[in-house]
């Protein structure tokens, strides 16, 4: 268990699960859909299937090259902690759990659990024709505020694409800045991202861009829904972790560009929920 919860990066689930427990009650708050404890744990399995089998495959679609970069080749396949196979195995079952637990969900859900797969593990090929993957990416992650809110209503609305669309500019922009640190590597293999198409000082400044987009994003539900102070102090609190993480990283200093991937972003999401989950109950 311990091997393949490195091999996803369990950790990292830290990043969209909090947004999609801002969907989840975004939706019993905002609709007349009651909360039901059944969905909120189906919701949370999906969300740990579908992270498990999207990492899985990357891992396993990306052994070759991650044993040729040196950031990457301690990585467990390539370092020989699990084979190739077992990987692919474990994305198949996580898969197979994910579209079961839909099934007991809803009927919209179970039918959009192909697309939504399609879409996580799709953005591991990516990175192969297009420097778009970091998009790709977060766009996979965007689904976890409206597949949330889908699990309570089972139909679309334009406050959870509000959060989804803060969540595909927030991941886009802090994966530029992570693959700031292959940029030559890339190059050299013929692989496409921002940083090896633009260079380290553009993939920044575009990175910058679609974080002021998040920041716009995030602030949208405010004007159509009533929110409490809570929900403004988590604005400031998430916003301010997305300039912290820019002064943290620089085109000639990527000594600290792991610290603004993960705990910056991590407390960001975390904190943000929070504030988001306090002023649920206030403004109820």
């Amino acid at each position: 268990m311990k091997k393949y919860l490195s091999l996803v990066t369990f950790s990292h689930t830290i990043f969209a699960m909090p947004f999609a427990i801002i969907g989840f009650f975004l939706a019993v708050t905002t609709t007349n859909h009651p909360f039901e404890w059944q969905k909120l744990v189906c919701m949370l399995m999906c969300m740990v299937f579908a992270r498990n089998s999207a990492m899985a495959f990357n891992r396993y679609l990306d052994r070759d090259i991650d044993a040729k970069n040196p950031r990457t080749k301690v990585r467990d396949i390539p370092a020989g902690r699990l084979t190739a196979q077992a990987a692919l195995t474990f994305t198949l079952i996580n898969c197979a759990l994910f579209i079961a637990t839909t099934w007991f969900i809803n009927s919209l859900c179970f039918y959009l659990s192909p697309v939504a797969l399609l879409v996580v593990l799709g953005y591991s090929a990516t990175k192969r024709f297009t420097a778009l993957c970091h998009l790709v990416l977060g766009l996979g992650l965007s689904l976890a505020p409206i597949g949330a809110y889908l699990v309570v209503t089972g139909q679309f609305a334009l406050l959870p694409i509000f959060f989804s669309l803060s969540v595909l500019c927030w991941v886009s922009g802090f994966d530029i800045i992570y693959a700031l640190q292959d940029e030559d590597f890339d190059r050299a293999e013929k692989l496409h991202s921002i940083p090896a198409y633009l260079g380290k000082i553009n993939a920044l400044r575009l990175s910058t861009f679609l974080h002021v987009l998040s920041a716009i994003f995030i602030m949208l539900p405010a004007v159509y829904t009533v929110v409490g102070w809570p929900y403004y102090l988590g604005i400031v609190f998430f916003c301010s972790m997305l300039i912290y993480q820019h002064m943290l990283v620089k085109p000639n200093d990527l000594s600290r560009v792991n610290f603004a991937f993960m705990t910056t972003n991590g407390i960001a999401s975390v904190v943000f929920a929070v504030f988001f989950l306090i002023d649920r109950l206030w403004v109820r």
